[in-house]
């Protein structure tokens, strides 16, 4: 049942800074990967700095001292810088071979959180969000993939080997490292000026994406309808102007990050020329020594390329950063509304006290009070929009009351365990869940039932399946599809009833049971009903029909304040 509440919005996450924590929180696989990562950068800084250091020595000593221009007179030098060569290749290949593999694992632990958190969401909240979830969990987050394997190291290594290599150059060289200082701040400026301009573009993105595969879902759910209307080719129009949206937003964010990475790397370069150019004048005038000019020429580049690397990297992993802010949006949602649950499901009646439930007129139900005991049958009844689906989806916790309460043996079905409490009960909504399948595999959902096929025989006979069987050539090896699809409305219904009457619950929720029925099966599916509740089972059913009505040991009007007439 769809409930009438307003849509509620999404609760604004904000980014944390450039490494978010909730990543951490959420994900084992992401803490590993970060240690590996760090660890691997600080590796790879001790490797620019000596292969620095021994360039410029050998470099210096062979052009200064014309008998050490021997290669035996460098082994031990020649030596380190292969070993400094060798081990940051290794490094970097290591570091390449497990990003992918924990991008992966990391984006599957939070593809199977964040939907365990939205399932367990009450579906007031989830309906309104189920496209934006639906997204994330499909496309959207695997954006992160890009900011695992490429911002992430680059981020590491701006804050690693940038500033010690800074530190190297400052020794050496002190003019260097004045020019350095002045420069370097001219990329992480235009990279925020540059943020600045794009602020906003990768949610927009995400929204574009996410209202055109909720239409797209859409038109193929309806299209069967559509096309019998002879409608199929109406919505064609929205969906093209949905796609020229999406292919527009994501072009303006390519353009931007093509133009940054441009800004980025003239920077660079030129910041890398004064450097060069200044060793290169007091080179000349012999004002420093050539060791020192070739060590801080060779680490001047190694200062800005990591920032060079953060900002190109930058556009590539915010569309997956805006998606996990989403998915960490349901994930502190989740966990700021957990609660310890009981252990176990307390005996005693199902009690409904003044039980309300906001929606954009009024509250439908407001103020139901009613008392579910066992053996005994009750029936909800009321005008349409009154809110008596809504009242089942109370018992059944998938959603919680706004007003007064519901209780289970005086305890508050919220703070019950949701798996033990529907362990306890049977629920038959208004259109039953059938499985792709067999019609047995549908039956077996409440267990194995091969052992007792007289009862199965005589659920059948009263639900008028039986009559439905006879007329299938495959009887319950016959095949449905997604939905029920292959039986009619009527049938479907027989056959959810037919699972429904094997079920030994304790709790049996019926919302419009005898829908789609003939009076005759009617009348054999309520007196079924009646034997559930003389077996000792508390019995809700949610109906209109007089028929229904005389049925019930107890009848409950449901009332709303939301416009729908009594």
């Amino acid at each position: 049942m769809s409930l009438d509440a307003p849509a509620a919005p999404a609760p604004q996450t904000r980014r944390r800074g450039p490494v978010d924590p909730r990543l951490w929180q959420y994900s084992r696989s992401a803490r590993g990967y970060l240690v590996l990562t760090v660890v691997l950068s600080l590796v790879v800084t001790a490797t620019v700095v000596v292969s620095a250091l021994m360039i410029g020595t050998v470099l210096a000593g062979v052009i200064t001292d014309p008998t050490a221009r021997s290669v035996g007179a460098w082994s031990a030098e020649l030596i380190v810088l292969a070993c400094a060569i060798a081990v940051r290749t290794v490094a970097t290949w290591a570091h390449t071979r497990y990003a992918h593999r924990s991008a992966s694992r990391v984006i599957g632990e939070l593809r199977a959180e964040v939907l365990t958190a939205a399932t367990a969401l009450p579906s007031r909240e989830l309906d309104p969000r189920r496209d934006e979830v639906a997204t994330v969990l499909t496309r959207g987050i695997e954006g992160l993939r890009a900011y695992l394997t490429g911002y992430l190291p680059a981020l590491l290594l701006a804050v690693t080997v940038t500033p010690l290599t800074l530190l190297v150059i400052l020794f050496v060289d002190t003019t260097s490292a004045v020019v350095v200082v002045i420069t370097l701040p001219l990329i992480p400026i235009f990279m925020i000026l540059v943020g600045l301009l794009t602020k906003g573009r990768a949610a927009a993105s995400l929204k574009t994406m996410t209202a055109l595969s909720a239409q797209l879902l859409d038109l193929l759910a309806g299209l069967p309808t559509l096309r019998a209307l002879g409608r199929e080719r109406g919505p064609e129009r929205r969906v093209r102007e949905l796609g020229d949206a999406h292919r527009r937003t994501t072009m303006a964010s390519l353009r931007v990050a093509f133009l940054s990475s441009m800004v980025l790397e003239l920077l660079a370069t030129l910041s890398v020329a004064l450097v060069a150019v200044s060793i290169g004048l007091r080179l000349v005038f012999g004002d420093m020594g050539l060791r020192a000019g070739v060590i801080a020429l060779v680490l001047a580049p190694e200062v800005y390329l990591p920032l060079r690397m953060v900002g190109a990297q930058f556009h590539a992993a915010d569309d997956g950063m805006a998606a996990a802010d989403k998915a960490f949006g349901v994930l502190d949602e989740h966990s700021e509304s957990g609660r310890a649950a009981m252990s176990a499901v307390p005996a005693g009646p199902v009690v409904l006290r003044g039980v309300g439930v906001r929606t954009r007129a009024g509250s439908a139900p407001r103020g139901l009070d009613a008392t579910l005991e066992a053996a005994r049958v009750t029936v909800f009844t009321g005008a349409n929009g009154a809110g008596k689906s809504t009242a089942l989806q109370l018992i059944l916790g998938l959603a919680e009351p706004d007003e007064g309460e519901v209780t289970v043996g005086g305890t508050p079905v919220r703070d019950l365990d949701r798996v033990r409490w529907w362990r306890e009960l049977t629920w038959l909504p208004q259109h039953p869940v059938l499985i792709p399948g067999t019609l047995r595999e549908n039956l077996d959902l409440t267990g194995p039932l091969d052992a007792h096929p007289e009862l199965v025989d005589k659920a059948c006979a009263a639900t008028g399946f039986d009559q439905v069987l006879a007329e299938l050539p495959d009887g319950w090896d016959t095949r449905v599809g997604v939905g029920g699809l292959g039986l009619s409305l009527g049938q479907r219904q027989r056959l959810a009833l037919t699972r429904l009457l094997l079920s030994d619950s304790r709790l049996v929720l019926l919302d419009e049971p005898t829908a789609h029925l003939d009076p005759e099966t009617e009348a054999r599916v309520l007196a079924s009903v009646r034997a559930l509740a003389a077996r000792g089972a508390t019995v809700v059913m949610v109906g209109h029909r007089p028929t229904v009505l005389a049925a019930g040991d107890t009848v409950v009007t449901v009332a709303s304040d939301s416009g729908v007439p009594a």
